[in-house]
Formats: structure tokens, sequence, C-alpha cells
């Protein structure tokens, strides 16, 4: 299976995505921001678009889209607080229309289905390469701003008081958020995005550990997902993404399962 070129490149797109997608999604999740992450995964199809229509690379496309309106969600979120809902849904149908109106017209000659579901085959070298690139520079942002992301998620009132700038590491936050979509595209598709960010971090949540520990679960379980997804997909020849987002559910599910059994057996012994 891995003497296919192919093959290769997905499996390194799919290292990739399960370290990244757990480490933005933990502060999603705690923060509560899930849907934002699901806003900016359906914006991505806008991005992907524009890139297919100026025949650019459409991940490097797809993170400068999502990027700008990561930003705008940011800064209408913070000038319109009572309505942090109507804006994702004003920026998700935006994204989506542009996306939509560019396909529909026939502007677009490329078949975008392997963006919308993923696809081991179409992962290209130059695709590689912009995903190790924007990989290093969200886990190298992470870990620069790791201590202020963690203040911000606990206690941002708090995190404030301490003289944490909040309003540029939401921004910069934001970003991380598009790129770690951006990278995700190939492999799991636009589709079942936000369910990869999210859904590891849901089943590490499960083991009540501490922050960090949590966070290591997340990645475990993500790697777990997005490689067993990759190798099954390729078995009886399906979307990547699907098999990925099925798998994601079954873990999280087998996890309550035995989270439930220790609790009764802790009762009755």
């Amino acid at each position: 299976m891995f003497e296919y070129t192919f093959m290769q490149n997905a499996f390194i797109v799919a290292l990739l995505i399960s370290l990244v997608c757990p480490l933005i999604g933990m502060f999603l999740v705690l923060r509560r921001y899930s849907m934002i992450g699901d806003a900016l995964s359906h914006a991505s199809l806008a991005g992907v678009a524009v890139g297919l229509l100026l025949d650019v690379n459409p991940i490097l496309s797809a993170f400068c889209l999502t990027s700008f309106f990561g930003v705008l969600i940011e800064v209408l979120r913070n000038k319109f607080r009572r309505y942090a809902e109507l804006i994702l849904v004003i920026v998700l149908s935006l994204s989506v229309g542009i996306a939509i109106t560019i396909i529909s017209a026939g502007l677009v000659h490329t078949n975008v289905e392997s963006f919308l579901f993923g696809s081991i085959l179409t992962v290209s070298h130059s695709d590689v390469v912009s995903v190790v690139l924007l990989s290093v520079v969200s886990i190298g942002t992470i870990v620069w701003l790791y201590p202020q992301l963690v203040m911000l998620t606990f206690d941002e009132d708090g995190a404030k008081i301490a003289g944490v700038q909040s309003k540029l590491i939401n921004y910069i936050f934001a970003v991380l958020v598009a790129a770690t979509i951006s990278v995700s595209i190939r492999i799991v598709g636009i589709l079942v995005i936000s369910s990869l960010i999210a859904l590891p971090v849901a089943t590490a949540l499960q083991l009540q550990k501490g922050f960090r520990t949590t966070m290591e679960f997340s990645v475990l379980f993500s790697f777990i997902d997005i490689v067993a997804g990759l190798i099954i997909s390729y078995w009886i020849d399906a979307a990547p993404g699907g098999v990925t987002a099925i798998l994601s559910v079954v873990m999280l599910m087998l996890v309550i399962l035995y989270k439930e059994i220790r609790q009764v057996a802790s009762g009755h012994a």
C-alpha cells in the first residue's frame, strides 16, 4: 500500500493533521468555540473555489480566505457580543454563497468533490509542502503562546487583568484555526473537518485527566482515527473523510462505554 507515492503523501499529511487538529481543537472545545470551527470549515470552500479560479494552490488560497473570515468573526464578535451566533451564520452564508456562485457558474473546471469529502488520490507534492509549512507554523505558534492560550481558555477576564493581550491572541488563534482547517482539506474534506477538530478532544475529555494529559490523549485518539480511516478508505475505496468521521464517533462511544463499565465495576467493588 505504501509503495505508492500518493499514499506516502497522504500518510505524511495525515500524521500532521492528527497532531495539529486536536491541539487547536482542545482550546476551541474548552472555550466553547466549536461552532466557529464549523463556520470556518465551510468558509474554506470559498477559498478552494477562489484558488481553483485563480489557478493557485487551493490549500494556500483556503488558508488566506479562511484567515480573513476568522479575523472578521473576531472583529464582529467583539463589537456585537449579543449576536455572536448570528455573526457565524452571516459569515457561513457569505462564504458558501461565494463558493456556490463560482462553481455553479462554470468558472471552475476542476472536480471539487475531493475537497468536500477528502481524497487520498489527489494529494500532490505541492500540497504536502503547503501542509508541512502551515503545520510547522501552527505548532510553533501554539508552543509560543501556550501559557496565554491556557489562561484565556480557563479565565479570560483574569488573563486580561494579568496583562495578556486577549484581542491580539484571539486574532492569532483565528488564523491558527484557519491553518488547521486548510491542512485538513485534502484528506478529510471540508464537510467533516469540524468533527475531526472536536471529537478526539471530546473523547479525551471523557477520561477526566489534567489539561496536558487530556491534550496528549486527544492527539493519540486523533492519530488512531485518521490513520485507521486512511487505511480503511484505501481498502474499501471510499472517501477518507467519511470513514474518519465514523471512526471518531465510534471511538467516542467506546470510551464512554469503557467509562460506564469502570464506574459500574467500582460501584460493585
